[in-house]
């Protein structure tokens, strides 16, 4: 899929969008997946995303692969989203519930506190390591998806990687590494 797909779907073929989109729309939903379980934002922030790349389809030049530059356009809408989510999740947070809530994480095994420990991580921290670790984008796509220096991605991963073993330290136990 390259340029003159790009100029079909800009000059409003449809089926070519549709190609499109059953070619991208899994990968799109499993980086999604991965930040927010809640389906009807996912397929909201799909949906954004393919009516920009509609509308968009005539700027795509060919600099990046397909799959970043469709990512790069979810990002932003799922950015929004996450915050709009957090903020709303927060405003229903119960303070008197919080340590059963810490208990919990730590009554269940590493990998599920290891999930948990991933959802409290600020947005653009989790986007970064989903484009990383979920849909194997390198450090260099990252940097074109999110619009970031290289070295803001590679500080973000770095970040993660400490909120993620501290979090995930179990007292009287060996540290993660």
């Amino acid at each position: 899929m390259t340029g003159p797909f790009f100029n079909c779907i800009a000059a409003g073929d449809a089926s070519a969008l549709s190609r499109l989109y059953r070619r991208y729309h899994r990968r799109l939903a499993r980086f999604l997946n991965r930040l927010t379980w809640k389906n009807e934002l996912i397929d909201e922030i799909v949906n954004d995303t393919f009516m920009i790349v509609w509308q968009k389809a005539g700027d795509f030049r060919g600099d990046s692969n397909v799959s970043t530059w469709i990512i790069g356009i979810a990002y932003r809408p799922a950015l929004r989203a996450l915050r709009d989510q957090r903020r709303s999740e927060f405003e229903l947070l119960d303070v008197d519930h919080v340590d059963s809530m810490v208990q919990y994480w730590h009554d269940h095994e590493l990998s599920d506190l290891l999930s948990k420990a991933l959802d409290l991580l600020p947005a653009k921290q989790r986007l970064v390591m989903a484009l990383a670790y979920v849909l194997g984008h390198s450090v260099e796509e990252i940097s074109q998806i999110t619009e970031c220096p290289v070295t803001t991605v590679k500080a973000r991963m770095h970040q993660v990687s400490c909120k993620l073993r501290e979090t995930t330290e179990v007292p009287g136990k060996a540290k993660c590494i």
